[in-house]
C-alpha cells in the first residue's frame, strides 16, 4: 500500500498513533495532577527516565504527550514538546540551550514578542546579532567562534519577508550550529523544515494548527538533524540515553519542568481537534490571501502590497521554491491620504484584532499595535511604515471579503 497523503494522515493521527482506549478515536482528556504507581521502584524508574511514564502533570500528562506525538510525527522528527504558548516554546527552547558568553544570530525582521525576548537573553550575557535573514551572505557574516544558534522564521510577520532557509539551514551544517525554525506561518502542510536541514522548529499552536481564535499552545519539535553530543551546553545530567533525544530532554527538564509553562490538557485536547481540519482551512486561507493580494495590488488606493505570492515580491521565486503556499498574512501600506485607523473602523467584515491564522479575517494597525515599543528607527528596519496594516486572512467567500475593502476604500474616494 503506498503512503497516505498528508490530509489522511492527519486526521486519522490520533487513534492511529496514540491509540485511544475503548476503541475512541481521540486521546481523552486526563486532568489529573499526580498519577499512582504499583510499587515505589516504579515510581523512582519513571522519574529517573528509566521507563516511560507520569509522575506530575506539569512535566508530562497523556494529553500533551498524545498531542507531541502527533506533531513529531506530522513533521517527521524525533521528538516534541508542547507548552501553554509560542513564546513559552521559544523562550524555554533558547533560554535551556544558551548560556552566558553565547552568541546568537536572529532575523531582524523577527516579530515583536520574538524580538523583545532578546533584551532577556542580552541581560543574561548572551550575545545576540540581528541580521536580514533573506541575504545568506549578512548571516555567513554574522557567524563567530561562540555562535551556538541562528534563529528565523519562515515568512516575517508582518511584511512577510522570505528567509533564505536552505542556504542558512546548509551554513548551520557545515558551522555546527543549532538552527531553529520558527514554522509559526508556514504549517507542516505547507513547508517542512526538515527539507532546510533545521535543528528544531518552533510554532504557536493557536494560530492555523488550532486555528479558532480558542486556545493558546506552543510546541517545540526536534527534526533529529543536529548531532547533540557536539553541543557543550548539554549538562552531563542529560547526556544519557539516544542521544538524538538529549536537546529536547534539556528542553523539557530545564525549560518545561523548572520554568513550568505547561500546556493544559484541555488544551491539548482542542487542539488535536482544530488540528485535524488544519490543511482545508490553511489551502483555503491561501487561496484567499492570493486573491485578495492581487486585488489589492491594482488598488489605485494602496500604496504597497507585502505577500509572497505577488510576482514582484522579493522573495517570491525563493517562496514558490520552498513552500506549496503563500500563507495567510497580507500586509499593506495605504495611500498617505488614507488615515489607517480610519480604514480599520469602515471595515465590517474584517474583525479588527491583534490575533492571526484565524478562521475569520483579521487586520490591526502594526505600527500603533504590536510595534509600538520599537523605535521609527527600528520599524523602519523591519519594513514597517506607520500606515501599515497587516490582514490575517480567514476563510470566508473570498468575493465577501474583497467586497468588505471595496466599500471600505469608497469612503476615501
Amino acid at each position: 500500500m503506498k503512503k497516505q497523503g498528508f490530509n489522511t494522515r492527519l486526521v486519522h493521527a490520533d487513534r492511529l498513533i496514540n491509540k485511544p482506549q475503548n476503541g475512541a478515536v481521540h486521546q481523552a482528556t486526563d486532568n489529573s495532577v499526580l498519577f499512582e504507581f504499583d510499587s515505589a521502584q516504579d515510581l523512582v524508574d519513571v522519574f529517573q527516565g528509566k521507563q516511560p511514564g507520569h509522575v506530575y502533570s506539569r512535566s508530562s500528562s497523556a494529553s500533551s504527550v498524545a498531542l507531541q506525538n502527533i506533531l513529531a510525527n506530522l513533521e517527521g522528527g524525533v521528538g516534541a514538546v508542547t507548552f501553554a504558548t509560542g513564546m513559552a516554546a521559544i523562550s524555554a527552547t533558547l533560554l535551556s540551550l544558551l548560556q552566558a558568553g553565547d552568541h546568537v544570530i536572529m532575523s531582524q525582521f523577527l516579530f515583536g514578542n520574538t524580538s523583545s525576548l532578546s533584551k532577556t537573553l542580552q541581560g543574561l550575557g548572551i550575545q545576540v546579532s540581528f541580521v536580514d535573514v533573506t541575504d545568506i551572505k549578512a548571516v555567513e557574516a554574522a557567524v563567530t567562534a561562540n555562535t551556538k544558534i541562528v534563529y528565523a522564521e519562515t515568512i516575517a510577520n508582518p511584511v512577510t519577508q522570505v528567509a533564505d532557509l536552505r542556504a542558512i539551514g546548509q551554513l548551520c551544517a557545515q558551522r555546527d550550529i543549532v538552527f531553529i525554525v520558527d514554522n509559526t506561518m508556514t504549517p507542516a502542510n505547507v513547508f517542512s523544515p526538515i527539507s532546510v536541514l533545521a535543528s528544531l522548529t518552533v510554532a504557536s499552536l493557536t494560530k492555523y494548527v488550532a486555528g479558532h481564535g480558542s486556545v493558546l499552545g506552543g510546541v517545540v519539535i526536534d527534526t533529529g538533524l543536529f548531532n547533540w553530543p557536539s553541543f557543550g551546553n548539554i549538562l552531563p545530567l542529560y547526556r544519557t540515553g539516544d542521544k538524538q533525544q538529549w536537546g529536547l530532554t534539556q528542553i523539557k527538564k530545564r525549560g518545561l519542568r523548572d520554568m513550568g509553562a505547561t500546556l493544559a490538557p484541555s488544551s491539548a485536547h482542542a487542539i488535536s481537534l482544530g488540528l485535524e481540519t488544519m490543511v482545508l482551512r490553511v489551502e483555503r486561507i491561501c487561496d484567499n490571501a492570493m486573491r485578495l493580494a492581487s486585488y489589492l495590488h491594482n488598488h489605485e488606493q494602496v500604496k504597497n502590497v507585502y505577500y509572497p505570492g505577488l510576482a514582484d515580491h522579493p522573495q517570491h521565486f525563493l517562496a514558490r521554491e520552498l513552500f506549496s503556499g503563500y500563507g495567510g498574512i497580507v500586509s499593506i501600506d495605504l495611500k498617505e491620504h488614507i488615515d489607517p485607523l480610519a480604514f480599520l473602523n469602515v471595515l465590517q467584515l474584517v474583525i479588527c484584532a491583534t490575533h492571526l491564522g484565524d478562521t475569520r479575517t483579521l487586520g490591526l494597525p502594526v505600527a500603533q499595535t504590536i510595534y509600538f515599543e520599537n523605535t521609527p528607527e527600528q520599524r523602519a528596519e523591519m519594513g514597517v511604515s506607520d500606515n501599515m496594516l497587516r490582514f490575517s486572512i480567514g476563510i470566508e467567500d473570498i468575493d465577501d471579503i474583497v467586497a468588505d475593502f471595496s466599500q471600505a476604500f469608497a469612503h476615501f474616494a
